[in-house]
């Protein structure tokens, strides 16, 4: 076997070896989370974190994610059963821009 075809059978292991959700390895907002990267943390409860971004796009840019991923990496792959969760990061959002 090539070189090329032991690091890209070594990469795909890897892959999916990091894959405890089924939404791929770990993320930059996983890390912050985790508190491997650091954070300027604006607003935390047991399910929303947010965060100011580090390369903002406007005077004031917070970013709100939840703190669990379980494979809602994107809109895109919402479950039905997350529509509360959604719904709870939206009124997060919306709290923090009334104070900011």
């Amino acid at each position: 076997m090539s070189d090329e075809v032991e690091a890209a059978a070594a990469a795909a292991e890897a892959y999916q070896n990091s894959d405890k959700d089924g939404a791929g390895p770990s993320t930059v907002f996983d890390k912050i989370l985790s508190g491997e990267w650091s954070s300027d943390k604006v607003y935390e409860d047991d399910e929303a974190f947010a965060f100011r971004d580090i390369s903002p796009q406007a005077p004031t840019h917070i970013l709100v994610i939840p703190k669990k991923r379980d494979g809602l990496t994107q809109l895109s792959n919402a479950r039905e059963d997350q529509k509360a969760l959604l719904g709870h990061l939206i009124y997060v959002a919306q709290e923090i821009g009334a104070k900011e």
